[in-house]
């Protein structure tokens, strides 16, 4: 049946037989299909994997609370892979602390490095003005006593790259696979001046340093309560921050 070019359609949405004889002959388009089923499976996705990772967050001692709660074999199953998780991270951890850079050891120390785990470099400021690497340094420190596994660096930029322009520290650069895999410069994509260790985990998550799920991360407080840096925040002079720092690059 041919059909005339200029059809009257009140409705092309409609489920009525003229529209179904309509979308036969191609006058109008096919109905698009209802988003509720694609809604609702969607939902069902994101409690199905809410159910199966609903233990991520629990350390050895809160598994076993659960297990009058929990299938024996289930949670047996789900202990034995955090305890190998654990081990690969104390395995990993053989850094544990900020290591300050030389230029001619940089290729060795940072490039050839991150072929092995992920390196961060914090390109300090030059002056004990500037608040903001005073606290990354701090924030530095308390990082590399919790991640272990991740090497964190520090080298004075003008000493790293002649001509660093100083409104631009501190840099943080990191590595893996001998790549620059993100650049942050300056704190101000982050919180400035109120940059805390969460920001900093969420900066190591992003870029696949860690795990959203790791131990070390889930659960943590602001600050984790440790590291002097909240100090620098309120204006307060800090003693870490010495004439022995100093010498790191001279």
């Amino acid at each position: 049946m041919d059909m005339p070019m200029n059809v009257p359609v009140d409705d092309p949405n409609a489920d009525t037989e003229w529209n179904d004889i309509l979308r036969k002959h191609g006058v109008i388009p096919e109905k698009p299909p209802s988003p509720t089923p694609l809604i609702q499976e969607a939902l069902n996705e994101a409690r199905k994997q809410a159910h199966e990772n609903r233990l991520e967050d629990k350390d050895l001692d809160e598994l076993n609370e659960l297990e009058d709660e929990e299938d024996e074999a289930f949670l047996e199953n789900y202990r034995n892979q955090r305890m190998a998780e654990l081990s690969t991270i104390a395995t990993a951890s053989v850094f544990n602390q900020v290591y300050p850079l030389q230029k001619p050891d940089y290729s060795k120390d940072v490039t050839e490095a991150s072929n092995k785990a992920f390196v961060l470099v914090h390109l300090t400021s030059s002056l004990g003005t500037n608040i903001e690497s005073r606290l990354l340094t701090d924030l530095w420190r308390t990082m590399a006593r919790k991640f272990g596994d991740i090497k964190f660096c520090e080298m004075r930029a003008d000493m790293c790259i002649e001509g660093y322009p100083e409104q631009n520290t501190p840099t943080i650069l990191v590595y893996r696979d001998g790549d620059i895999k993100k650049q942050v410069v300056t704190l101000r994509e982050l919180s400035g001046e109120e940059t805390d260790i969460k920001d900093m985990q969420n900066l190591l998550v992003g870029v696949g340093a860690l795990k959203a799920t790791d131990h070390r991360v889930v659960g943590s407080t602001q600050g984790d309560g440790e590291g002097p840096y909240s100090s620098i925040r309120t204006g307060k002079a800090n003693a870490a921050m010495t004439d022995d720092d100093d010498d790191d690059w001279d």
